[in-house]
């Protein structure tokens, strides 16, 4: 189910990435104030992403009861035209519906 939350960001299936997330989910990302509920994750990754374009790639995945853990990589393109290559860290909590409740997002860029 993560991994397949990376590609549906990846080919831009907000429908899709939005399905994968319960109705009060809550993500959290460096930047922004806590993004809480599907439509605010809409508003998100529609318009206030500063992402336009680019592929996620995984070094590890690890899962256990409910909890997942992502590090990897993203190479792309920024709105404004920049370049971009960075680390990232994800850690998912998943509901027993399936769905995710809450995603953390870290990225791995001098900020102090």
């Amino acid at each position: 189910m993560v991994r397949s939350y990376y590609d549906m960001v990846d080919i831009g299936d907000l429908e899709g990435v939005l399905q994968l997330f319960c109705e009060g989910a809550v993500y959290r990302r460096p930047g922004y104030a806590p993004l809480v509920g599907r439509g605010e994750l809409r508003a998100f990754y529609s318009s206030q992403r500063m992402i336009d374009h680019g592929k996620h790639e995984l070094a590890d995945v690890v899962s256990e009861a409910g909890r997942v853990a992502v590090r990897g990589t993203f190479s792309g393109t920024l709105k404004d035209r920049r370049r971009v290559d960075v680390e990232f860290a994800d850690f998912f909590v998943i509901e027993p519906s399936g769905r995710f409740s809450r995603r953390d997002t870290f990225f791995f860029a001098p900020a102090v």
